[in-house]
Parts: C-alpha cells; sequence; structure tokens
C-alpha cells in the first residue's frame, strides 16, 4: 500500500474544486479528501478534546490505553489519540507508526485531519497504514506516510487517531523473524508460517512532524482570512516526551494581505504568471498553481488571483 509521489491538493471552499478529479493511490482504493467514510464526530466532543503539541523534526510517543482519551462515537472502538501540529511552517509531512507488541497485537489506527476549525479535512482509514518489517532499529509496525499543506492563515492543524469496530475484527500477517533475517542475510528464506498480530484498542502510536517539499492535500479554506474564525479546542496537554514543551498557543490570526511592490508587475511577468498558473490547473496540479499566485501576488500582480479562480471554476 505505497503512496504516489503526488497526492491531489484539497480545497475546503464549498465546491470551489470539486470538479478537479483525484489522483488514484496504488492498491489503496480510497482519497484523502473523501471523509464520508469516516464516524461522524460532533463538534462539542472535539471540541472537548485535550490536544497533545507535536513540534517539527519531533517524534511524540503514546501509550493509546494511558495517553488516549475517551470518545464515545459509534464506530470508534477504545480510546482516540489527539495531536496538534503547527500549520504555519511550510507543507508537513506526518508519518504515523503503530508498533506490534510482544504478544503479537497491534493497535490499527485511523487518522482523521482536521483544520484549525475542526472541520474534517482528510480521512486515512487503517488500509493506509501498511506492514513493515523490522529493521535494525525498528520493530514490525503499521505505518503511514500523510503529506499536507495547510491553507494561507492557519495556525494549526488537528490530528485525530483511532481504530474501529472493523478493524477489531481483522489481523495482520506480520514476517516470521527467521525468514526476516534469512532476507536480510542474502540467505534461502525458509518455508515456515507467519505469524498474525490481532488487532486491538491500545498499543504504541508515534507521530513524526516534518515539512517538505512534496505536492500534498490542502488543508483549511483556500483563502484563510475569508472564513469562520478558528474554534476554541479543549486542554492543549503537554508533550510526554523529554523535551521542552512549546510556548503556549497563540491565537489564531488571519494570514495578512500578501506585501505589494510599490512598482507595478511588468506585463511579461504578468503574463507569464497566469499562464503558468492555467498551466497548473489544467493540469491537476493545485498545489503548484497555489505557489504560484503567492509569488505573482509577492511580486504586485494584480490578476493572478482573478486567473487562478477563473481557472479552477473553468475545470467545472
Amino acid at each position: 500500500m505505497k503512496m504516489k509521489k503526488s497526492l491531489v491538493a484539497l480545497c475546503l471552499t464549498a465546491g470551489l474544486l470539486a470538479s478537479i478529479p483525484a489522483i488514484t493511490f496504488a492498491d489503496v482504493n480510497f482519497v484523502p479528501q473523501n471523509t464520508s467514510s469516516a464516524p461522524a464526530i460532533p463538534a462539542a466532543a472535539l471540541q472537548q478534546l485535550a490536544w497533545t503539541p507535536v513540534d517539527q523534526s519531533k517524534t511524540q510517543t503514546t501509550q493509546v490505553a494511558t495517553g488516549g482519551q475517551q470518545l464515545n462515537v459509534p464506530g470508534i472502538s477504545g480510546p482516540v489519540v489527539a495531536y496538534s501540529v503547527p500549520a504555519n511552517i511550510g507543507e508537513l509531512t506526518l508519518t504515523l507508526t503503530s508498533e506490534v507488541n510482544k504478544q503479537t497485537s497491534v493497535f490499527a489506527p485511523n487518522v482523521l485531519i482536521l483544520d484549525q476549525n475542526l472541520t474534517p479535512s482528510a480521512y486515512f482509514p487503517s488500509e493506509y497504514f501498511s506492514y513493515q518489517e523490522p529493521g535494525v532499529m525498528s520493530a514490525d509496525r503499521l505505518q503511514g506516510v500523510m503529506r499536507l499543506t495547510p491553507a494561507l492563515g492557519q495556525q494549526k492543524l488537528y490530528v485525530l487517531v483511532f481504530t474501529t469496530d472493523k478493524d477489531l475484527q481483522q489481523t495482520t500477517k506480520l514476517i516470521d523473524p527467521a525468514k526476516a533475517y534469512a532476507k536480510g542475510t542474502g540467505n534461502s528464506v525458509p518455508d515456515i508460517p507467519d505469524p498474525i498480530a490481532r488487532h486491538i484498542t491500545d498499543g504504541v502510536v508515534k507521530l513524526k512532524v516534518s515539512t517538505n517539499s512534496a505536492s500534498s492535500v490542502l488543508v483549511g479554506p483556500l483563502f484563510g482570512s475569508s472564513g469562520p474564525g478558528p474554534v476554541t479546542v479543549g486542554n492543549t496537554a503537554a508533550p510526554a516526551t523529554a523535551y521542552a514543551a512549546p510556548a503556549p498557543a497563540v491565537a489564531p490570526v488571519a494570514a495578512p494581505a500578501p506585501t505589494k511592490k510599490s512598482a507595478p508587475v511588468l506585463n511579461d511577468t504578468e503574463t507569464y504568471f497566469n499562464k503558468a498558473i492555467k498551466q497548473a490547473v489544467d493540469s491537476g496540479d493545485v498545489d503548484k498553481a497555489l505557489k504560484l499566485l503567492d509569488e505573482a501576488e509577492r511580486l504586485g500582480s494584480t490578476t493572478a488571483r482573478s486567473t487562478f479562480i477563473s481557472s479552477v471554476k473553468g475545470k467545472g
């Protein structure tokens, strides 16, 4: 279940990008933008959760049974794990790992990504987190990599990790340690049965946050200043790891309008950016189009935004 390098961008502005075709994933019959299959969680319940902050380049480790929280929602089984990640540091790569324990059982994670208004923005079901064989420094595990692009003006994104009733009825086939050793040393792989890990409501979950430059899923309203203000969520718990806790969260504010140069942008430059934006939208690379729009407005363009919007609407 490997994700292709490029994910099509998701826009939460109602209907604006609904007509753009989604890029499919190899061996995985879903796209993250489709949150309809995720459990329906009341907004009030989400606001009451304590969201543990995870900083860039840090790995947050959570024992689900002791570090999780109860969320009584149909379809969700056992505790949930709630994280918040910074949304103002550029594109993000989230690596979520769930380790197989010594009793040959594992927590099968599902991940719901929410924007700063706690609006569901992307859903990665348990099928997305594929089995990874043990290595020199890693155990048997389920793992998935999620690439996200926070929309302008957002300060935080929210990551909800949980397992479902359906997951508890399934299992994960592992690789026998003797087979893994033989493969690693280049020896003949013995013909022996592989162990089966049952799925449970407890386990060790790790979330690593880093920045990336790959095309990814846009989370949040396209134009950050036009939507409602961010909601207030429950307590922000301090990370349980040894590194220093981040400073208290600052109330999110709308992104300032792009600063335009005193001199108008040259006509040739304006034409170049408008053409490039249209081509990017036509090819389905909305992430690239957004970057071009941002750069064009930084240089003083007055037509790039209207070109982008008209190009997107023209896809309908």
